[in-house]
């Protein structure tokens, strides 16, 4: 698992959403005469339970813009499990989902003040 925070201005995800990190999870397994070593190497299992779940972890509403790869395990693939090695990985952006009707306030932290008028 690798994250990396991020400036919400540095990143443009979509509407209404902010982004807080950048999220890359991966697993590889290595193969000696068909025995995978340590194994698990599965899409559910990067996906779900570990980039959304350390995007959950940082606070995250949702992940956007994700890809994923993963080595093929049937065809002429199932060779490589002779000698060789297997690997799923994904990443995406985690985002907040900012409500477009709040209130917004200036830098300093305190609630905008309307001008006076002369």
């Amino acid at each position: 698992m690798q994250t990396v925070r991020v400036q919400p201005e540095s990143l443009y995800v979509g509407p209404n959403l902010k982004p807080i990190a950048i999220v890359h999870a991966q697993v590889s397994s290595f193969y000696l005469l068909f025995i995978p070593i340590p194994g698990h190497v599965e899409l559910d299992r990067v996906v779900n339970r570990m980039l959304l779940a350390t995007a959950k972890a940082l606070g995250a509403d949702r992940v956007v813009n994700i890809r994923v790869d993963i080595t093929p395990d049937g065809g002429i693939w199932t060779l490589r499990k002779l000698l060789g090695w297997r690997s799923a990985e994904a990443s995406g952006v985690a985002v907040i989902v900012v409500d477009p009707r709040a209130p917004t306030s200036p830098a300093g932290g305190s609630p905008a003040t309307p001008a006076s008028s002369p």
